[in-house]
């Protein structure tokens, strides 16, 4: 956590919902607020997992809010993990209580890659995501939603050559048929130990180009 890192206390269809907020620490307006979702619960993944604080990193670090949040059942969030289903229900219930309107951007790692790949579907509609972050898709476990056409340029898909969670042909499947590139670290495994300043210099570069 920053100096401007506040905690907050959401509200889910399970219950509370424990998040964390990270202003610029500048203290200038915000671009926007980016929603960043964590690795499996049942396999120790939570919001202050090294990869998603990266993400929240990147973020602050390119003038955004970064909010990362709990799965129900984690950490002081209540509930019990429910495959994906009310996780997914989580990520809108966040989004719908501290990006409600003004610029969005969705994040996740992992497992929360997936969540977020199904909030991105339900929310493509009716919502102005500015940037899409996706690293270490749990596609090879999950039926990962295909990101919109019209996004692929505000998407950043990015996966360890060395992944042996989840293997970069599993995400290479996915994305073939989208023709959504793949951003490939050389030698990079699923928690990108070692290699964390470099997917978070990926993740600015993606920021500030668009």
């Amino acid at each position: 956590m920053n100096s401007r890192t506040e905690r907050l206390q959401l509200k889910g269809a399970a219950g509370a919902i424990e998040a964390l907020r990270d202003a610029a620490a500048d203290g200038t307006p915000a671009l926007g607020v980016a929603v960043i979702s964590h690795p499996h619960p049942l396999f120790g993944g939570t919001m202050d997992n090294k990869v998603v604080q990266t993400l929240a990193r990147a973020f602050v670090a390119c003038g955004w809010t970064a909010v990362r949040f709990n799965f129900r059942g984690v950490g002081a969030s209540d509930g019990v993990h429910d495959e994906g289903r009310g996780e997914y229900e989580d990520l809108l219930s966040v989004v719908d209580q501290v990006a409600h309107d003004g610029p969005l951007a969705i994040a996740g790692f992992s497992f929360g890659a997936f969540v977020a790949s199904r909030a991105i579907e339900k929310l493509h509609a009716s919502r102005d995501i500015r940037h899409i972050v996706l690293v270490g898709t749990a596609a090879a476990r999950f039926s990962v939603a295909a990101v919109p056409s019209d996004w692929h340029e505000r998407t950043l898909v990015v996966h360890g050559e060395q992944d042996d969670t989840v293997p970069l042909a599993a995400v290479m499947d996915w994305a073939r048929p989208q023709t959504l590139p793949v951003t490939v670290v050389p030698g990079g495994g699923h928690f990108f130990h070692g290699q964390l300043p470099l997917l978070k210099n990926l993740v600015v570069r993606h920021l500030r180009a668009g």
